[in-house]
């Protein structure tokens, strides 16, 4: 594992053995520029860009630190580290899960509800994906980034920043 982070010892789980949870977090990227990072989902035909998102690892672990978890897997990003600034945006999305991903989930299970996370972080940060998960990243004005997303919510997300970022705290010009 990439040093930077330590990941926690889960709880025993009270979810569904070998099923995701259905609740996941979104993190939006950014620099204080706010151009936002995107990656791109390995294989597949088409190319999916979004920023990063995933499921808790067990029911009662917090949106926060799923949040911290997930940037770390799938970018290398240590949400934690100096003159980084993860913001909790104290909204949350619930929506259908596509067809093609249910048969990750419990029989009966359908929605999925995803809490929303900022991340500053300086220009110029080192980006490492996780070639499983992703293979191409790039750094997007939030505009684009909207743009160029392949979920709503994701791209919803994006044309909140600006207002999210201006939130953020401390200052740090990046």
């Amino acid at each position: 594992m990439r040093q930077g982070y330590v990941r926690p010892q889960a709880p025993p789980s009270r979810g569904v053995a070998g099923y995701k949870i259905p609740e996941s977090v979104l993190v939006v990227i950014h620099t204080p520029a706010l151009e936002v990072l995107m990656i791109r989902r390995a294989g597949g035909g088409d190319p999916h860009w979004q920023s990063v998102t995933g499921s808790k690892d067990w029911p009662e672990e917090p949106f926060e630190a799923a949040a911290v978890r997930e940037v770390f897997e799938e970018t290398g990003i240590d949400a934690r580290a100096p003159g980084h600034v993860l913001t909790d945006w104290f909204l949350e999305n619930e929506y259908d899960i596509w067809p093609q991903w249910l048969y990750r989930y419990a029989p009966g299970v359908v929605r999925n509800r995803e809490r929303l996370f900022g991340l500053r972080v300086p220009a110029g940060t080192p980006v490492a994906l996780n070639p499983r998960e992703h293979d191409a990243w790039r750094w997007l004005p939030w505009r684009e980034a909207a743009l160029a997303c392949f979920s709503p919510s994701n791209a919803e997300a994006c044309l909140w920043l600006p207002r999210f970022a201006a939130c953020a705290s401390p200052e740090d010009p990046g």
